[in-house]
């Protein structure tokens, strides 16, 4: 069901005050981003974890400067069931009072590292803005959904006291496949229960028009090394006869696609989605795709996206070119990366996947696969109270009705949160739009963008706090 159509006379007295105070507080807002911005918070093993712990404790100070939440603490959580320890995560939590809903606010501190400095247009960690967007990694994924939050309760409380309940869940690790998210959710789960939950980790359909994202694929990555020979051997003396591994793994990796590019491994399924209209040029200039360069698949250009399964190689260990030497390489490796389609769980998906490499390792290479990462696709049930006030509170602050929406994207730890607290309502919401280059150099925060999403979370929270537990209306 779509928002109904903005109406600015039907906003009430308190939402006029409370989309104002957001305008009042939107500098502090964007000095709260650039801030964040600063720290480089990396959560990845090869990068210095003092950084995530400075920018969780950046965050906390933030949130204990709302002066809303009741307990703020920086916890820890076990990764599995070992005494290894996931990256610092902020928790702040203020009780519900007068029989008013609970609401979970998630998102996330750390970012991806920034790869080649030299395709910056600006410096990764010093925030700049330009024409309107704030440039710098992280400066949308996802430290604009932690200020997305943070400002949207001072909104509320410079309005109101509110009577809803709020927890405040930063994760510190979500970049580095959440390891200790599950443990997180059970050693806390008093904390985080809630009747509705919030994640501010995902993207809009335009920056004039928001989302509400409702399907997500799931992902399967893993590495796999192919090795076909016990040492490596001169290519003049044994090429032709002698199979090397980098032959192996092309005709393997060829293996993986039909000739158009969509995925030609057996068993993995597709959504039947009803998508809206999406034009090839609209993709071939967000995605950049050059002149004369194909796009891949069949189908509609978002069913490709949302409800087919994709596959990529995101890397490969092997000599590099300036090392190449005449030589027959006995061992390679590779990461193959691949998007599942809503409605198949990610463990059916690895056994398709694994099936097939195993039956198209050419010239009896011998495959290891380790380092399985699995996440289960995503549907959000829309129809709920949430759902209903979070998109007539976007066509409010955004003054457009809002596109439910799938992304080809994954978030694999909305299935713990459904797992843990199965009677909560869902909603995925978030600050990124087309332009955005998350993951990418020159990753920017379209600045309207992030005030209307402040707007837009501020009137949710507002109107929450006008029904009862459970959601009925008061």
């Amino acid at each position: 069901m779509t928002a109904a159509s903005p109406d600015p006379r039907a906003l009430s007295e308190r939402d006029r005050a409370v989309l104002a105070a957001v305008d009042a507080g939107f500098d502090r807002a964007l000095a709260d981003l650039t801030a964040l911005v600063r720290i480089p918070s990396v959560s990845w093993d090869a990068y210095d974890p003092a950084l995530v712990q400075e920018s969780a404790e950046a965050v906390a100070a933030l949130a204990e400067g709302t002066g809303v939440f009741q307990r703020v603490s920086i916890e820890r959580a076990p990764i599995g069931d070992s005494d290894e320890l996931g990256q610092p995560a902020v928790l702040a939590t203020r009780a519900a009072r007068g029989g008013k809903p609970s609401i979970l606010l998630y998102a996330h501190h750390d970012v991806q590292p920034w790869g080649d400095e030299a395709l910056w247009r600006t410096p990764p960690f010093e925030p700049t803005e330009i024409d309107g967007r704030l440039y710098g990694r992280g400066a949308s994924d996802d430290k604009a959904g932690v200020v997305t939050h943070l400002a949207a309760i001072r909104a509320l409380a410079e309005v109101l006291d509110p009577e809803i309940g709020l927890a405040l869940f930063i994760e510190g690790e979500e970049e580095h496949g959440s390891r200790s998210f599950k443990r997180f959710l059970e050693l806390h789960a008093d904390a985080l229960r809630a009747d509705l939950i919030v994640v501010a980790d995902s993207d809009n359909w335009s920056v004039d028009t928001p989302s509400l994202t409702v399907a997500l694929r799931g992902n399967v990555a893993l590495n796999v090394r192919v090795t076909t020979l016990g040492h490596a051997s001169h290519s003049g003396m044994y090429g032709g006869a002698v199979p090397d591994a980098m032959l192996a793994f092309s005709k393997l990796a060829a293996s993986l696609w039909h000739d158009d590019g969509s995925v030609a491994i057996e068993g993995l399924a597709e959504a039947d989605l009803d998508v809206p209209e999406q034009s090839e040029q609209h993709l071939r200039d967000e995605a950049a795709v050059l002149d004369g360069v194909e796009l891949i698949g069949t189908g509609p250009i978002l069913q490709r996206l949302w409800a087919k399964p994709s596959a990529t190689i995101t890397g490969v260990d092997a000599p590099s070119v300036p090392d190449a030497s005449n030589t027959i390489l006995p061992t390679m490796r590779f990461r193959l990366s691949t998007r599942i389609a809503p409605g198949q769980s990610a463990a059916d998906a690895y056994a398709a996947i694994e099936r097939h490499l195993r039956a198209h390792a050419p010239f009896g290479a011998h495959l290891e696969i380790t380092d399985v990462d699995l996440g289960d696709p995503f549907l959000v049930d829309a129809s709920g109270w949430g759902a209903e006030l979070a998109k007539q509170a976007m066509a409010d602050a955004w003054g457009a009705a809002p596109v439910e929406a799938g992304i080809g994207g994954s978030i694999p730890f909305i299935a713990d949160l459904v797992e843990q607290f199965p009677g909560a309502q869902i909603l995925v919401t978030g600050v990124e739009d087309p332009g955005t280059m998350a993951h990418s150099p020159n990753e920017s925060q379209h600045l309207g963008v992030l005030k209307r999403a402040i707007g837009a979370e501020a009137l949710l929270l507002a109107r929450a706090g006008d029904r009862a537990a459970g959601g009925s209306a008061e």
